[in-house]
């Protein structure tokens, strides 16, 4: 493609097809990616790629621990946070979940999820089906490979930036062959079940996942939500 097309092109998929992607594939849109720029070269990231039955198995624990945390919605907060400790379902990721958005991002935030659920069908009084929907988080929507991203603690938010260049150019590198993709900060919740299934080396922190596989036709893959305008992000100049 070129270039201005991938980036159009490029979405969040949420529901993809079961159809394998073989693995010299991937190795390819790695590669790719490790084109990208990081601080002096350190190329500060590692990542760990799941296929057939480590999948499933990641799939099966994330998923059981978003159930059992799901399941105490609307319970009081010391309730949640024993019984979720008794299950094993209390999050242990790396780096606390947000909570709480600041005001001008969270309409935004909203906004989104609104244009998402509408697209879905789903009511905003229907928590049972938004429920269902933010669990597919847990399950990679069916996608066929999941990758973890890791960060070294060393260098603090500059490992996270160029985590971030190198996650963009494996979702335009992948984009360009006929694939999808979603980068998720949900899959970062849980680093115990990533951790047995994998060899992580130290001072390496969970930062997100991403699914990766070709997107099916459901409805879901059509939403494309508002992107900000370039006089909403250029700053005005002082007199």
């Amino acid at each position: 493609m070129e270039f201005t097309q991938v980036l159009s092109e490029r979405s969040s998929v949420r529901d993809f097809r079961a159809t394998e992607v073989p693995a010299a594939l991937i190795n390819e849109i790695l590669n790719e990616a490790l084109k990208s720029p990081s601080w002096s070269n350190t190329q500060p990231y590692r990542v760990a790629v799941a296929t057939g039955e480590r999948r499933d198995q990641l799939a099966r624990d994330l998923k059981s621990r978003y159930d059992e945390v799901s399941a105490l919605q609307g319970q009081p907060t010391w309730k949640q946070a024993i019984m979720s400790w008794v299950r094993g379902a209390l999050p242990d990721g790396d780096y606390k979940p947000i909570l709480k958005y600041p005001e001008e991002l969270q309409r935004r935030r909203v906004e989104t999820a609104k244009g998402l659920y509408r697209q879905l069908g789903i009511g905003r009084e229907d928590r049972k089906a938004r429920d269902a929907q933010t669990g597919k988080n847990f399950e990679f929507f069916g996608a066929p490979v999941v990758m973890f991203i890791f960060v070294h603690e060393g260098l603090g938010v500059y490992s996270a930036l160029d985590a971030g260049l190198f996650l963009q150019s494996l979702m335009l590198a992948a984009t360009d062959r006929g694939l999808g993709t979603c980068a998720q900060g949900a899959l970062a919740m849980w680093r115990s079940p990533v951790a047995r299934a994998f060899d992580i080396p130290p001072k390496y922190n969970l930062l997100c996942g991403l699914s990766l596989g070709y997107p099916s036709d459901h409805a879901v893959n059509q939403f494309q939500p508002d992107k900000r305008t370039l006089e909403e992000i250029l700053l005005p100049g002082r007199d």
